[in-house]
């Protein structure tokens, strides 16, 4: 039965938190998820503690109740910051610029003036039983088919530490994650279904890859908050994959339309678009000051500089390259491929914007499957230079744009740039001769069948305008 969002009184938003590509954002510690084994183990309790209003949060009490214990692994890239031993640094003006950068994209305020604070985590996945996060952005918005959504908050902080396992009460993190930069984004309540949610992480999700941001699993998290009419606010944990966000929304209406909450609560979603309960929903008590760093002031000189190179998005760019003359199809690759800056600078040695795609992207892959090498092999042996040196014979006449292709694959091969640029003359007639030959010996094979032979066979020496007029001179 179709839901009637309007009906059941549906009210969501989204959250969305992404890694910033620098170091640290409280120490100068890299952003490095390590594989090797820890150099050191610390143990630790964490307790709860009352929050700026001098309560105590109900999900950090909920917490505490548990009584675990936590298991600390470090290396020797891991600092006293992380270990909770010594003061923040001030904080990464990098990550800050990044996140600027963010929420002008987003169309949001900056906030001149802002007070970072401590909010309560007692799970163990920071070591203090706090993170560090401050408010520096707010009332943005996106455009949606169905309207606008609007951006009620932007936030810069810490991420926690990675769970590596458990052993009884006991549960085991690592530190390379704690204190990596991460950028909230909070949207209002203003989501009408579950479509124009998926829309708005689409959305939002372009603008973050067009900034200087950690790429790969998990280096981006979404959550979803809704609530129905007559229910309570549930935040959802977890949402992944853009396409999950739609199903998960669906789910929990049917779940909270049964269950009818009187209490919020958080849960973690699920592959298959459920969810399962994790603790209940913290409030503002947790909030409360950071005493180890002064005010943070965001200039308007800096605000303006960074206006001054705000990067395009991947549709804008997309628009661009097509306009210069490449296909919507290559443009398209270019841009999933993270192909741009050599595209762009081959393009400019020679103005064949599909010829150049092909050879960075479409070529080197044929080549890479036909040599059975992996893509990266390929990508090493057909660098940048060897391609400007290939584009370079094309220039002054030594080969054609047919020949590229091939003159690539003898490369691979073994042979010098110098020797696959000397074309070997094929003689006309001895082609004609093999085609004939051909047609005695496999006459019922089809135009493209034949031709496949003959390209094999020729490797490039022959164009294939050539062959397929001569296929057709004498299949007749």
């Amino acid at each position: 039965m179709e839901i009637d969002y309007v009906k059941i009184g549906l009210k969501s938003g989204i959250e969305i938190h992404q890694q910033l590509d620098t170091h640290k954002l409280f120490c100068n510690c890299p952003s490095l998820l390590r594989q090797d084994a820890p150099k050191f183990k610390v143990e630790r309790k964490l307790h709860a503690v009352a929050g700026e209003r001098g309560e105590v949060d109900v999900a950090a009490s909920y917490e505490a109740g548990r009584e675990r214990e936590f298991i600390y692994e470090g290396y020797d890239t891991t600092c006293l910051v992380e270990l909770d031993e010594s003061p923040p640094y001030p904080i990464n003006e990098e990550a800050l610029e990044i996140g600027v950068q963010i929420s002008l994209l987003l169309n949001c305020e900056i906030l001149p003036v802002s007070q970072i604070m401590r909010k309560t985590v007692i799970n163990g996945s920071n070591t203090s039983g706090f993170q560090r996060t401050l408010l520096i952005a707010r009332n943005g918005w996106v455009e949606t088919a169905s309207g606008k959504v609007g951006i009620d908050n932007i936030s810069l902080e810490e991420d926690a530490a990675r769970e590596m396992g458990k052993e009884g009460n006991k549960i085991i993190f690592r530190l390379d994650r704690l204190g990596i930069p991460l950028v909230e984004i909070g949207t209002a309540p203003d989501i009408k279904n579950p479509e124009q949610a998926k829309e708005v992480a689409l959305h939002i999700g372009e603008i973050l890859r067009a900034c200087k941001v950690k790429r790969g699993i998990g280096t981006i998290r979404q959550d979803v908050n809704m609530s129905i009419r007559g229910g309570k606010r549930v935040e959802v944990k977890g949402v992944q994959e853009p396409g999950l966000i739609s199903k998960t929304i669906i789910t929990e209406i049917e779940r909270q339309q049964k269950e009818k909450l009187k209490q919020g609560e958080v849960r973690k979603a699920n592959p298959d678009g459920t969810t399962t309960f994790l603790r209940p929903l913290p409030g503002s008590a947790r909030m409360y000051p950071e005493t180890d760093l002064p005010l943070l002031h965001i200039s308007k000189q800096l605000v303006d500089k960074i206006k001054k190179s705000l990067p395009k998005l991947k549709h804008e760019v997309r628009d661009e390259l097509v306009k210069e003359g490449l296909s919507a199809d290559m443009a398209k690759l270019v841009l999933q491929k993270n192909k741009l800056s050599e595209f762009k600078e081959l393009v400019q040695l020679y103005n064949n914007p599909n010829l150049i795609a092909k050879m960075i992207i479409l070529w080197r892959e044929e080549i890479s499957s036909h040599e059975n090498k992996k893509l990266e092999e390929i990508e090493e042996k057909l660098n940048i230079d060897l391609l400007e040196d290939i584009l370079k014979s094309l220039k002054q006449g030594k080969i054609k744009e047919e020949d590229v292709k091939r003159v690539m694959r003898e490369v691979v091969e073994g042979k010098k740039l110098g020797e696959a640029v000397e074309k070997e003359e094929i003689n006309k007639e001895g082609v004609e001769e093999e085609i004939i030959r051909m047609l005695k010996e496999k006459p019922n094979l089809s135009e493209g069948a034949y031709m496949g032979l003959l390209m094999q066979k020729y490797k490039g020496k022959v164009s294939g305008k050539e062959l397929i007029e001569l296929i057709r001179k004498y299949v007749k």
